[in-house]
């Protein structure tokens, strides 16, 4: 019997993402524009199987290959009589939408692998009873082959993502650890390279190791190519090691994702969409971060589009040093209603940021007022969809020229619709005023977070010239009374600087942002809330972060003591403050469920939210900012561990409440999204139901135009790198 967190049950929510209505009130312009966006992000999504196992490419290519000659429901005629149940097959077609939603196979929340639940043999029996093998036996043999074994292991090493023998990676090659990541970013910052784009690869040359660091390009030639002063490849020597710096990672995809950025311009509404699309498109032919950087500059200045997108190597979660992005790209439609009170909150932000518990000095010296708008979501390619964004990631720009927050409606939509039954933890009567005003709170803290939590804040910097951002002689730090002592020094940035702990840390900082300035009524007022009901949306966003705080235990690795999730671990660190603070604040106690199993009730005194809870709040984000804005990394790091400690000592056994948790767990829901199709001069969407089936054709159907091709180059490229992961 596999332990249930490594596999995904035959009930797990599968909805469709809808956005009908926001699609047919595009322009026909528009509508094109969308099409050749969504086309490049959905080619780029296919690196994040490359970027997530050795075995995620092989994977989506045998299920492709299953699934274009045959659809589920035609594969569902021929398993029978391969021996399969009708669980066993529908446990197949959920692992394949899994597989296709994660885009691999690891869950991109919480990074733990997920196996099909049917056995091996039954498996077997089905991938040769399907037509794709019936004509193809030798090739499809040989891909099952390459996979079927890494498929199922759940050796320890390979239940989770890490680096070295924490887990697996291939953002580095299997004989990396923590030194060789640490030496790789030193040598980036000494050439003021970015981590984003690269891999790093590490080979033995005659007993001297020698180190491979890898840019994402379609161009695979290592010298200056048009429209490039100087390339940045080349070989170094760097603390008595060899360095290379070469292109070519994902060749293939990131030639596709250009095309289709070069299609999208010549349906562009303005000059900086257009030039926008120019440097992402030099970025991901040249491999170039900068050009990067200067189309999300354009990006910025593109204030309040019909369509909003982004695209690249964004997010660090999942790199286990925390430097290098997954790509993601997403294409998006604006609902005005809902933006019109995101934008009074962008109004209010300069009355709001001097509400947060840091001195002046430790806020940017300009706010500068960000585009913030609520989006139905296209198509979002990737890992996951999450439901509120804050880009770019970018500190210099985001320090000084802005940045653009975004609130994903549908995805909320869906995502936190809940049914009583399944609400575990919370006292029966929490439980209808929770699923009641789950969404509008819910709605509210994602505003706060992406807005003035990761919004605010001031990075102090001594740069290169030795100029300081800020009086070094008369800035104090409240933390100690003295003046500050600290700073990031010229190239370095938040990620560099605190590598492994600067996600959760920043997501817990936002989180706290949340629950602070939630408290405040103009701001629920903004949203449309005023007296008991701004009340009730205060105490569920209170009690939902505790909830989720005691949830995150799922996402804690007990043998390795690790953490596989950013914002979970924030979560968790934001309910041991609120139980630190004492005073009945917070209640969590072990119990027995109906069902005689062991349970857990958490509770919440909402008198003592504004009081009890703001003072806790008050006192920890302002140590968060001032340890972030100093470069206090010891500091950081020691504050963030003590409180992310999860023991069996102390007020609470939070081991075997994760056992709990574990035991009562719900798995996350997967999306459905829609495909767009050129028809003459007009672009219809294809839209899907809500079903592991759906998922399926959706995928299958995405791909078609040129799926030989594009699985022989993802199978190139995966067996190409195979001998990296030993």
């Amino acid at each position: 019997m596999v332990d249930s967190q490594y596999y995904l049950p035959n009930d797990i929510g599968i909805s469709a993402l809808d956005c009908g209505e926001a699609f047919r009130l595009l322009s026909p312009q528009e509508k094109m524009y969308s099409h050749y966006l969504s086309r490049s992000a959905w080619y780029g999504g296919l690196a994040v199987l490359l970027q997530t196992s050795p075995e995620s490419a092989d994977i989506f290519v045998l299920l492709q290959k299953i699934f274009r000659k045959q659809t589920p429901s035609q594969l569902a005629q021929v398993v029978t009589a391969a021996g399969l149940s009708s669980e066993e097959y529908q446990a197949f077609l959920v692992y394949a939408a899994g597989l296709y939603a994660n885009m691999g196979n690891y869950k991109s929340f919480g990074d733990t692998k997920f196996i099909p639940n049917l056995p091996k043999d039954k498996l077997k029996a089905l991938v040769k009873a399907s037509q794709a093998f019936q004509e193809q036996p030798t090739e499809m043999e040989a891909l099952w082959n390459s996979c079927s074994c890494l498929l199922y292991s759940l050796e320890d090493r390979q239940k989770q993502l890490g680096l070295g023998d924490k887990g697996i990676t291939t953002y580095f090659s299997g004989n990396c650890c923590l030194e060789d990541a640490e030496l790789a970013q030193r040598f980036l910052d000494s050439k003021k390279l970015s981590a984003y784009n690269t891999r790093l690869f590490k080979r033995d040359n005659g007993g001297k190791a020698c180190y491979e660091v890898r840019l994402a390009s379609a161009v695979q030639k290592d010298c200056a190519v048009d429209g490039e002063g100087e390339s940045c490849c080349g070989s170094f020597s760097f603390e008595d090691k060899e360095f290379t710096v070469k292109r070519g990672d994902y060749a293939p995809l990131m030639e596709k994702v250009s095309y289709y950025l070069q299609q999208a311009q010549g349906y562009a509404a303005n000059e900086n969409q257009r030039k926008m699309l120019e440097e992402y498109e030099r970025s991901f032919t040249l491999g170039s971060v900068e050009a990067h950087k200067e189309g999300s500059r354009y990006w910025i200045k593109d204030k309040g589009p019909i369509v909003e997108s982004y695209i690249g190597f964004i997010e660090s979660y999942r790199d286990p040093f925390g430097s290098r992005g997954e790509f993601e790209g997403f294409v998006a439609v604006v609902n005005k209603a809902m933006s019109e009170r995101f934008s009074k909150l962008v109004s209010s932000a300069e009355v709001l940021l001097p509400e947060l518990p840091w001195p002046r000095e430790f806020e940017k010296d300009t706010f500068l007022k960000p585009d913030f708008t609520s989006l139905d979501v296209l198509t979002f390619a990737g890992s996951g969809i999450p439901a509120g964004i804050n880009i770019p990631n970018y500190d210099d720009i985001r320090q000084s020229e802005g940045f653009k927050n975004v609130s994903l409606g549908n995805v909320l939509a869906v995502a936190y619709a809940t049914q009583k039954e399944k609400l575990t933890f919370l006292q029966e009567e929490d439980k209808d005023l929770f699923i009641k005003w789950k969404g509008p709170s819910f709605e509210v803290q994602v505003g706060l977070h992406e807005l003035l939590g990761h919004g605010s804040g001031k990075l102090f910097v001594k740069d290169d010239e030795g100029k300081f951002n800020f009086d070094e002689n008369k800035v104090i730090n409240p933390e100690t009374g003295e003046p500050v002592s600290s700073w990031y020094q010229g190239s370095e940035t938040w990620d560099s600087k605190f590598s492994t702990i600067a996600s959760s840390y920043e997501e817990c900082r936002a989180e706290c942002v949340g629950l602070y300035l939630c408290l405040i009524k103009k701001v629920l007022s903004i949203f449309g809330h005023e007296g008991e009901d701004a009340e009730d949306v205060v105490y569920i966003n209170w009690l939902s972060m505790v909830r989720a705080g005691l949830l995150g235990l799922e996402f804690y690795t007990a043998e390795s003591k690790s953490w596989r999730q950013a914002h979970m671990q924030a979560r968790f660190v934001i309910l041991c403050v609120l139980l630190e603070a004492g005073e009945g604040l917070v209640g969590l106690e072990e119990v027995t469920g109906a069902d005689g199993k062991p349970d857990a009730r958490i509770t919440l005194d909402r008198s003592k939210i504004h009081t009890v809870g703001k003072n806790a709040i008050h006192r920890f984000l302002c140590k968060l900012q001032v340890l972030k804005s100093t470069a206090d990394v010891e500091g950081g790091r020691a504050l963030y561990a003590f409180y992310s400690t999860v023991s069996d000592t102390g007020a609470h056994n939070f081991l075997r409440l994760r056992e709990t948790v574990l035991l009562r767990k719900e798995a996350r829901k997967m999306f459905v999204q829609a495909n767009t199709k050129v028809n003459g001069d007009s672009v219809e969407l294809v839209e899907y139901e809500g079903s592991a089936e759906g998922l399926i054709c959706s995928f299958t159907e995405r791909f078609q135009d040129d799926a030989e091709k594009l699985e022989a180059d993802l199978l190139e490229m995966s067996k190409k790198d195979s001998p990296c992961w030993c």
